[in-house]
């Protein structure tokens, strides 16, 4: 019923430029939040950026004036733009889609993971 899609990703070299996106068929769903996560081998997932239905955003401070996250509400789609890459944000990362219908729950959708290599 819900089913998200990721394209992009890959290898970039350090300082180079990135994007990936996402876009969901979420049926009767509506959207609370869309976001990124990523996970590098050993580590917790951990979150990149956030985006709410309002048009809020988060990062994670690593990330900070590197990445940007935009979305296209109707289309359901989220982007996340990465600048300046560093080696360290090599990872797989994950599309996430936090969702809510009649019942107000609210209900967690992730993407597939696209991998992010960074380097020379």
């Amino acid at each position: 019923q819900v089913q998200l899609v990721e394209s992009g990703g890959g290898l970039a070299r350090p300082g180079g430029s990135l994007r990936l996106s996402c876009t969901a068929s979420i049926g009767g769903f509506s959207i609370n939040s869309m976001g990124w996560y990523r996970q590098a081998p050993g580590k917790e997932r951990e979150l990149v950026a956030r985006v709410t239905s309002g048009g809020s955003t988060n990062y994670a401070d690593s990330v900070k004036g590197r990445f940007s996250i935009s979305t296209d509400n109707a289309k359901k789609t989220v982007w996340l733009q990465m600048n300046s890459l560093k080696a360290e944000d090599t990872a797989v990362y994950y599309c996430n889609y936090k969702l809510h219908r009649y019942d107000f729950r609210e209900y967690d959708y992730w993407g597939q993971g696209t991998q992010v290599t960074v380097s020379s």
